[in-house]
């Protein structure tokens, strides 16, 4: 069952995933002065200076606003993101590149991967863009970008594991999903010819990472283990399966995909506890760690989120559904840096004016804020980072992908308040929704109905194990990962979810973590008097709900020997980083 988007605008929300939306667009999409910044680097070609990657914010940021734009259409944001792309193309110099990098000293460090950044952002604007003699200049800009590149780059040419010297090459071949894009839109022979190149090079110098999958060898253990690179390789893999229909390709990334969730994700959704590199964390998740380290970067939160929606979209298999909810709600949330709090920078050795995202997500006892991921300056003045630019995509992504179309009706993925306008061949078919799964009930009513009989499916969270679907009253067979009402709608119908939000507890080492349906808790310095206090479990288990406190979503109260211990939801956990007592702790010592 292949899943697709509903129109852009469908989708409006009133909870939290909104209003994180909302805060990023007025905080950070619709800022010219930054978008200015981000083109201007082209014309300086200063990440030359030191092989930096200055050039990827661009593509970056354009993605997740494209994104945001189509989940909640704003003509503010439109005329921010048209200025720009407009921009971007007037950098191209004579040759059509538009590169950070000169013609001298191209074609190595990140150059090839800021040159895939300006291809996916500019794409993901010409799918949203509304004039037609502008589509034509962007592909036109876009064509000429790419066919410097394939005259360069390919069989007997330079290798595109030869373009950098980062990850065996990883982050050059990564180009592969924007040259597969380019070649569905224009069915130009050079551009297929380097798809097949880029997958053949097996994406890193040091050993074909695709071979390594299909032997079963753990992410950890690959050829190459930078997480976030490699998920953008496969990405790549995963549009060539959309193109050819070839379904080997697809195998390879649902076998990928498998080993990552099985042996890296950790409890919040994301992956790498050592840097930001695959490092079987679904072991080494729990180990104490210094309070500055790099781990659980946004940038791998985000791109997990991206690989396991287009895999939803693809098969629609509702555990890629489960991973994206997992890391919406727990990594990416969390890294939402709601209060503007400055962040350590350790380029600088200092703290700095906060980035709307924070880079990294402590598991044990530790800080937020203790890294801007990425960080390079600009000549103009000022800085940005990697994790700032890319988090837009994973806020827009979860309401976008929470209601998508299929073959026979709807799927509704994600549970959030708020209306849905499915188009139908006959009308649409408008719901509003209320509650949330944090309070553990969601009731859906009909408010336009067309003629003619249609399918509304509703995913069952495998964290739920005794879910309740009533329609209209009347109790539904006990689902399975999905249960499918198919009927002629009337206004006024209603469906009710009610699910079962249960506590679970995790044991790893000498450290417990728990859960509570798709939520990871958490311990928190600033909410807690006791924080650094081992827990003394008492049996049987007890965690007592309470009222959620604001910014919270679940609050409860573990029992143990000593009293009670306050867990709160871990994306409420840690905001005030820059305060004095502020550590969070997921893995707790028992």
């Amino acid at each position: 069952m292949k899943l697709s988007y509903l129109p852009n605008g469908a989708q409006n929300y009133i909870d939290r995933s909104d209003a994180y939306l909302r805060f990023i667009v007025d905080k950070q999409l619709t800022d010219s002065a930054l978008w200015a910044k981000f083109v201007e680097v082209f014309k300086t070609h200063e990440d030359a200076l030191d092989d930096g990657w200055r050039g990827e914010y661009y593509g970056k940021m354009m993605r997740g606003a494209c994104l945001a734009y189509m989940c909640r259409p704003d003509d503010k944001l439109y005329a921010v993101l048209e200025s720009t792309v407009k921009a971007l193309i007037a950098a191209a110099d004579e040759m059509g590149r538009i590169s950070t990098y000169p013609v001298e000293h191209e074609l190595c460090g990140w150059d090839m991967w800021c040159r895939k950044y300006v291809l996916v952002g500019s794409l993901y604007f010409y799918t949203i863009c509304k004039d037609d003699g502008l589509k034509k200049d962007i592909l036109a800009a876009l064509c000429r970008h790419l066919d410097y590149i394939a005259a360069r780059i390919g069989e007997d040419k330079t290798p595109v594991t030869a373009t950098s010297n980062w990850y065996g090459g990883m982050n050059s071949a990564s180009i592969l999903e924007p040259v597969v894009e380019m070649y569905k839109l224009t069915k130009e022979p050079a551009y297929i010819a380097l798809a097949k190149h880029i997958i053949a090079s097996g994406g890193c110098r040091d050993g074909s990472v695709p071979e390594a999958v299909m032997k079963g060898v753990l992410p950890h253990e690959l050829p190459t283990t930078k997480a976030y690179e490699t998920m953008s390789y496969f990405e790549g893999i995963l549009a060539y399966y959309e193109l050819t229909g070839e379904k080997e390709y697809l195998d390879l990334v649902i076998k990928f995909a498998d080993l990552v969730a099985e042996n890296e994700i950790t409890l919040i959704g994301c992956a790498g506890c050592h840097g930001e590199h695959f490092d079987h964390a679904a072991v080494t998740q729990a180990n104490d760690v210094p309070d500055k380290t790099n781990m659980q970067e946004t940038c791998v939160t985000v791109t997990w989120m991206r690989l396991s929606e287009r895999l939803l979209r693809a098969t629609g298999d509702m555990k890629y559904a489960e991973r994206i909810e997992a890391s919406a709600l727990n990594a990416l949330y969390g890294a939402i840096n709601l209060f503007d709090e400055e962040q350590y920078c350790k380029e600088e050795k200092a703290f700095l004016k906060g980035v709307p995202f924070d880079s990294y997500s402590p598991l044990v006892a530790a800080r937020r804020g203790v890294g801007i991921g990425g960080y390079k300056k600009f000549a103009s003045g000022g800085y940005y980072g990697c994790c700032a630019c890319i988090g837009a995509a994973g806020v827009a992504l979860y309401p976008l992908s929470s209601v998508m179309q299929s073959e026979e009706g709807a799927t509704v993925l994600f549970y959030h308040a708020g209306e849905v306008a499915i188009p139908t061949e006959k009308g649409e078919l408008r719901l509003v929704a209320r509650g949330s799964i944090a309070s553990g009930k969601v009731a859906y009513v009909v408010t336009s109905a067309p003629k003619g009989e249609y399918a509304l499916t509703f995913r069952i969270p495998s964290w739920s194990k005794r879910t309740l679907v009533v329609l209209n009253g009347e109790s539904m067979d006990r689902p399975d990962s999905t249960v499918t009402l198919r009927r002629e709608w009337q206004v006024g119908d209603r469906v009710d979810v009610a699910f079962d939000l249960k506590a679970k507890k995790h044991a790893l080492k000498d450290k417990v973590a728990f859960t509570y349906g798709p939520f990871a808790l958490a311990r928190d310095e600033y909410k807690e008097q006791d924080f650094s206090a081992k827990l003394r479990l008492s049996e049987p288990l007890l965690l007592l709900p309470v009222t959620p406190m604001e910014g919270e979503e679940v609050r409860l109260l573990l029992h143990t020997e000593k009293g009670e211990v306050l867990l709160t939801d871990y994306a409420s956990c840690g905001k005030h980083w820059r305060e004095e007592e502020s550590r969070i702790a997921v893995w707790m010592k028992a």
